[in-house]
């Protein structure tokens, strides 16, 4: 088993709703969708461009998938999430936007977003306590040769090569594009997701997702909501 601690929109959100028909898996149920009818690509085309992002379900990475500490337990795990989730004020991305990131594509905030960098770094930090040691081969999974000094001290301390002055938050929309393919897609993309990329994105919770055995669907387990208006609790 292993977890992640992730942002997305509740289920009914309508960026989730797109996103979800546009990966063809949702993430809160597990159940398979319907591939969307958009022009320039057909149904095979979309499966195979979104098949990696699929097994994850839509969202944005604030911790990366780990498996527990052989000290610490889930419910340990949820409730210090519930308790993290009371420290922190809800905020808003202003806008979304899509971008390709190396090879792939993905929804990124269309200007930094201090609060959604502090949440990432705090997740980081504050639930490592939860974290097992990468064994040889999950470093191995990260090409460690292929990362900049940064990254891979980021790895060997972190357990993920992408926080702090690393991170970038993205949400995965497609796997590694050719560049023969790349216009298509991008096209594509935003025919479908521009429709719901024109309002702020709230970021009112934190998700813990999992993975019942490697190579599984990611689910989300639970959400966390963060706080609303001016209360706030020590954390």
């Amino acid at each position: 088993m292993r977890y992640a601690i992730f942002f997305v929109p509740p289920s009914n959100d309508p960026l989730t709703r797109v996103a979800t028909n546009w990966l063809g898996r949702n993430a809160f149920t597990d159940e398979t969708v319907e591939a969307p009818a958009i022009t320039g690509l057909n149904d095979a085309e979309i499966a195979f461009h979104t098949a990696a992002p699929r097994r994850y379900g839509f969202h944005g990475t604030l911790k990366a998938p780990f498996r527990l500490a052989g000290e610490t337990s889930e419910p340990e795990l949820v409730a210090a999430m519930t308790a993290f989730a009371a420290t922190v004020r809800a905020f808003e991305i202003p806008q979304l936007t899509i971008a390709r990131i190396g090879s792939f594509f993905a929804l990124v905030p269309s200007e930094p977003v201090a609060d959604l960098n502090d949440l990432a770094g705090r997740a980081v930090r504050d639930f490592d306590c939860f974290r097992a040691p990468l064994s040889d081969a999950e470093v191995e999974r990260r090409a460690p040769q292929k990362l900049t000094p940064p990254q891979l001290a980021n790895l060997q301390r972190w357990g993920y090569p992408y926080v702090f002055d690393e991170f970038r938050f993205h949400m995965t929309l497609t796997g590694p594009v050719g560049a023969g393919d790349a216009a298509r897609v991008e096209q594509a993309l935003h025919a479908f997701f521009d429709p719901v990329l024109s309002e702020p994105v709230e970021v009112r919770n934190i998700a813990l997702f999992t993975e019942a055995e490697r190579g599984a669907p990611f689910q989300v387990h639970s959400l966390f909501p963060l706080m609303l208006g001016e209360q706030r609790r020590s954390a």
